[in-house]
């Protein structure tokens, strides 16, 4: 968690442990982040018991869910002998989403597209396993269509693996990629050896092949790139997913975007000369 959340949030406790109809609250809504898997990110009743939090919790209700949702997600990890360290920095990423919200909104807590989000973690289907995290899913259709036509043989609906891309971890060196990837294959034999994966996928911004026009061939990005066989195309624009990953905020005017990085300045001057950025998908084979 961030520092600077730290005194916020054990002041709140006091608050949190004298009210049993609050106590019940975030109860109900750690059952929700940590039922099944889900087809949606959005967990039946979370908002709604968000509405129903008291005004002194302000942006903390959601944190207060998760920390009490910790017991559960760590007795799935050790159904499975999930090692400590994976846990630990697999829930850290509470801690992400905090610091991604402070660096948005000024403040303290969690809001909604955070805690959608972190329903993966604390569900059992997302792990953190060096530089990269791996999502538990299966093939959507067409992606499996995308990966047929280049040669190997998929169905829709089968188990596969989402690679996501955290902040905060450092450069995305092509060391660190393999050093991560190697890992993750030893992982999910030992721990899910049920879920036989022909292939990973990613689904991100920096797999949009534009970038190769404007950055150096050497470049993480670029060389991430490379890893990955291409995908579906995807033709709606996602100008605002990289603007904030980037810059931390997506709503930001695209002419008042900062120049301080290489970076910063591909994305801005590309969308103020007009440009769009797509969402890239891309997929390996995961037995190689």
């Amino acid at each position: 968690m961030p520092h600077e959340d730290i005194n916020e949030v054990v002041a709140l406790r006091r608050a949190v442990t004298a009210d049993p109809g609050l106590r019940r609250l975030l109860e109900e809504g750690a059952e929700d982040v940590t039922g099944g898997v889900r087809e949606v990110d959005d967990p039946a009743g979370l908002a709604e018991r968000a509405a129903q939090a008291p005004a002194a919790l302000g942006e903390y209700f959601l944190v207060y869910v998760f920390l009490t949702a910790v017991p559960h997600a760590r007795a799935v990890h050790r159904a499975r002998g999930i090692p400590d360290d994976v846990s630990r920095h697999t829930l850290a990423d509470l801690g992400r989403g905090m610091a991604l919200h402070r660096r948005r909104f000024g403040g303290g807590g969690l809001g909604a597209r955070q805690g959608h989000w972190l329903t993966r973690h604390f569900g059992g289907r997302l792990y953190q396993l060096g530089r990269l995290q791996y999502e538990r899913t299966s093939l959507g259709e067409r992606t499996a269509e995308a990966i047929r036509a280049a040669g190997v043989d998929v169905t829709d609906g089968e188990p596969s693996l989402d690679l996501h891309i955290p902040d905060f971890l450092g450069p995305l060196t092509p060391v660190a990629f393999d050093r991560s990837l190697d890992r993750a294959r030893e992982f999910f034999a030992r721990h899910f050896p049920e879920e036989p994966h022909a292939v990973a996928t990613c689904h991100s911004w920096l797999l949009d092949p534009q970038l190769r026009r404007h950055l150096p061939a050497g470049s993480n990005i670029v060389r991430f790139q490379e890893r990955f066989r291409p995908g579906r195309e995807d033709p709606e624009p996602a100008d605002t997913t990289p603007v904030g990953f980037v810059f931390g905020d997506p709503d930001l005017p695209v002419a008042d975007l900062p120049r301080r990085t290489s970076l910063e300045r591909v994305v801005g001057d590309h969308l103020r000369a007009g440009g769009h950025w797509y969402i890239g998908h891309g997929w390996i084979p995961w037995d190689q």
